[in-house]
């Protein structure tokens, strides 16, 4: 009889351990092995600018036409929404990512930790909600095939102070990752939200949260020098998992509107070749494009962009 408990626990220890897959790892290497992996985002295709937009699965066949190794799903309508996707339509969307020999790299995830805390701050948990949500998309990305959901930080609130900001974000990343971690799921910050934004920052937030499935979506970002881009991505390196880029990559006049700050694109790949990074180099169209938003744009763009980085990377 004891035997059968103790063959009973360690069955029941074996499967508990087995559902707590290990976080993704620095995906480093030798920089002479240098590989390019190239992945293109959903969000350019979404028509969230008045741009024109492609379902989903038009959209992947688009990113195979087009030539890249992988992409990210934007996590939201008109694309993967959880409100959209039970369980029988993730096998179904996680089969046809297989058949045409892409890889899902990441699900992006529309999150701010600090939302309507100038209205009514501590009366809405923020932290708990968004922490639940970003556990809802670490499950649907299981579901999908991938291990890794993007999110932010969130913006700076008028007349909130901003410890009260950050400890909020902590605690709600916090949350998140320990719901991620249920279904092994890495999460990635990205440098969007203009909390956390500088480098410094952001490293020091990841280093409080001091969780293993928390790691950086580290970008190129806009108006630094050449040698403050360069020791961004070294001071980032312990912690960059993924690497996103917008149409800025490739044309400095973004918007027909607003001329951007120009981003040192060439130092931040010299510098992610030189410390060994080996994941992807994922494309964004994050707005609106100079040219327009009509498909045959869309397709230039990112087809340029595959020529950009083969340039990069000769």
């Amino acid at each position: 009889m004891k035997k059968k408990i103790l063959l009973g626990v360690v069955s029941v220890l074996i499967v508990w351990s087995s559902s707590f897959s290990q976080p993704v790892s620095v995906p480093t290497g030798n920089p002479a092995d240098f590989k390019v992996k190239t992945c293109l985002h959903s969000i350019g295709y979404a028509g969230l600018w008045g741009q024109d937009k492609l379902t989903v699965d038009e959209f992947l066949l688009k990113a195979k036409e087009l030539g890249y190794d992988g992409v990210i799903l934007v996590a939201k309508r008109p694309h993967v929404s959880l409100l959209d996707y039970d369980k029988e339509a993730r096998a179904k969307l996680k089969k046809r990512i297989k058949d045409l020999g892409l890889t899902l790299v990441g699900l992006a995830g529309y999150n701010d930790f600090t939302a309507g805390m100038e209205y009514n701050p501590g009366g809405v948990p923020q932290a708990e909600l968004q922490g639940i949500y970003i556990g809802m998309l670490a499950e649907l990305a299981n579901d999908l095939g991938t291990k890794m959901v993007r999110i932010f930080t969130g913006n700076k609130r008028e007349g909130v102070d901003y410890d009260k900001e950050y400890a909020t974000i902590v605690e709600g990343i916090k949350i998140g990752a320990k719901e991620a971690q249920k279904y092994g799921v890495t999460l990635f910050v990205q440098n969007h939200h203009n909390i956390a934004f500088n480098y410094n920052d952001m490293y020091n937030m990841l280093k409080d949260i001091n969780l293993p499935n928390v790691k950086a979506g580290w970008d190129p970002r806009p108006g630094l020098s050449p040698e403050e881009t360069k020791q961004s991505v070294l001071k980032m390196k312990p912690f960059i998992v993924n690497t996103i880029v917008d149409s800025r990559a490739i044309s400095q006049s973004a918007s027909t509107k607003v001329e951007p700050i120009p981003t040192d694109y060439k130092t931040f790949y010299n510098t992610i070749k030189e410390i060994g990074y080996q994941g992807y180099l994922v494309f964004e169209m994050c707005g609106p494009i100079k040219g327009g938003g009509s498909i045959k744009n869309l397709d230039a763009k990112s087809s340029e962009f595959l020529k950009y980085i083969e340039n990069q990377f000769k």
